[in-house]
Formats: C-alpha cells, sequence, structure tokens
C-alpha cells in the first residue's frame, strides 16, 4: 500500500508540479499578455493624449487661423473702402488740378494783360515796381481828392453866397416892388365921376386895385388946388363910393365931377 500510497503521492505531487509548471507558464504568457496589453493600452493612451493634443493644438490653430482670415477679411474690407476713398480723392485732386489748371491759365492771361497795360503806363512801369507805382497814384488819388474836397468847399461856400445873394436880390426885388407900388399908389390920381349933393357922396374912379380901403382919405384938387376932403365907404375893385367932408369945403365950393383925387396922406409899408 505504500508503495502505491507513495506512488500515488509521487504522481500527486508530479501532477501538482506540472499543473503548477502549467499554470505558472499560462501565468507567465496571461502576464506577458497583461503587460503587452498595459504597454499597448499606454502606447494607445499616449498616442491618443498625444492625439488630443494635436487635435487641441490643430483647433487652436484653426481658431487662430480663422480669426487671422476674419481679420484678413476686415482689413481687406478696410482697404477696399479705403481704396475707393483714395479713387474719390484722387477723382477730386484731377478735378482740383484741372481747376487749379484753368485758375493758372487765367492768371497767366491776366498777367499778360497787366503787362500789356503796364506797356500803356509807360515803359518804366513793370511788375517790380508796381507797388512803388500804385503807392505813388494813391498818394496823387489823395492830393487829388483834397484839392476836390477843397474845391467842393469852395463851390459850397460860393453856393451859400450866391443863395444868399439871391435871398438879398429877392428881398430888394420885393422891397422895390412894394416901394414901386407906394410910389404908384402915392402918385394915383383919379377923378370924381358923379356927385350926390343931397345925399353928401361922390363916386370915385378908382377902387381896390388901386389900393384904396375904408381908411385911406382922399383930397379932392381943383385946377391944382386943394378944395375938399372924401372918405371912402364903399369900396370896388374899380369904383370908391366916398362922403363929401363938408366941414372940408371952402365956403360956396360944391364938388363937381371931373374934380380930381389924390391920397391925403403916402402909403407906407
Amino acid at each position: 500500500m505504500k508503495p502505491l500510497f507513495h506512488t500515488l503521492a509521487v504522481l500527486a505531487t508530479g501532477g501538482a508540479v506540472f499543473f503548477s509548471f502549467q499554470l505558472s507558464k499560462k501565468f507567465e504568457t496571461q502576464q506577458s499578455e497583461r503587460l503587452a496589453a498595459n504597454k499597448e493600452n499606454k502606447e494607445v493612451t499616449a498616442h491618443a493624449e498625444s492625439t488630443e493634443a494635436d487635435l487641441k493644438k490643430e483647433l487652436n490653430a484653426l481658431a487662430k487661423a480663422q480669426d487671422e482670415q476674419t481679420a484678413a477679411e476686415q482689413a481687406v474690407s478696410s482697404l477696399k473702402s479705403a481704396g475707393s476713398g483714395l479713387k474719390r480723392d484722387l477723382a477730386a485732386q484731377n478735378a482740383l488740378l484741372e481747376e487749379q489748371k484753368a485758375q493758372f491759365a487765367e492768371a497767366e492771361k491776366a498777367i499778360e494783360q497787366i503787362k500789356a497795360a503796364l506797356a500803356d503806363l509807360g515803359a518804366d512801369v513793370t511788375l517790380e515796381n508796381l507797388p512803388d507805382k500804385v503807392k505813388e497814384l494813391e498818394n496823387k488819388k489823395l492830393d487829388l481828392e483834397k484839392k476836390r474836397d477843397e474845391l467842393n468847399l469852395l463851390v459850397e461856400k460860393a453856393t451859400k453866397q450866391r443863395d444868399a445873394q439871391k435871398d438879398e436880390t429877392g428881398r430888394l426885388a420885393d422891397v422895390k416892388g412894394k416901394r414901386d407900388t407906394r410910389i404908384r399908389r402915392n402918385s394915383m390920381e383919379s377923378v370924381i365921376t358923379a356927385v350926390n349933393q343931397e345925399w353928401g357922396f361922390v363916386m370915385v374912379g378908382a377902387g381896390t386895385n388901386t389900393g384904396f380901403t375904408p381908411q385911406t382919405k382922399l383930397l379932392v384938387l381943383r385946377d391944382g388946388h386943394l378944395i375938399g376932403k372924401v372918405q371912402p365907404t364903399s369900396i370896388e375893385p374899380n369904383q370908391t363910393l366916398a362922403d363929401i367932408d363938408f366941414d372940408s369945403l371952402a365956403e360956396g365950393v360944391r364938388l363937381q365931377p371931373g374934380d380930381k383925387v389924390i391920397l391925403a396922406e403916402p402909403a407906407t409899408n
């Protein structure tokens, strides 16, 4: 039994060793596979992490590129706008240049005209000494204006004197007219055209046209001698009704048609 048991024990031990060896081999194989898997996993993980990092870099680069593209597009748009503005400015500058060319041509023409005018002023007048000549002409102009003002003052004074003389002449003419009228009145002579002894009045052939008034006193002459007085009571333009002053008549004297009538007092102003 012991040998059998020993054999079984050996077999069991051998089997255990065999199985242990087999398990060891399998463990080693699994361990190797596990290590390889871990290594591969690490490599995959590292690759994944690298890939993710690269992806992040690519995404960041893409975002940066997009930002740069946006900025570039904005810059292009700004450049296009600036280009349009520059085109407008260029067109405006060209138009201004053409206008200045035209003005320059006009200026050249004006200069030629000025030169021609200067030639008419004299050979000594040039563009260089023109300011001095202009100053000289201005001084002459001031002198002439001064003389003109002096002449105007003289004319004004003479005009005032003339007006004063005219006024004086008018006044003297008026005085003369009044004097002539007074003389004519003082030398006025009329006649009695009718006599009414009963009512005591006479009719004289002169009236207001001669200057008679109710205050005018009249003398009656016959053959150059005073024979009486009459006093106007009713005066018309060409005849006067006058009362006989009987107290002024000489004894036995009666007024008659044809007796002369003159003013008793000279006319005054």
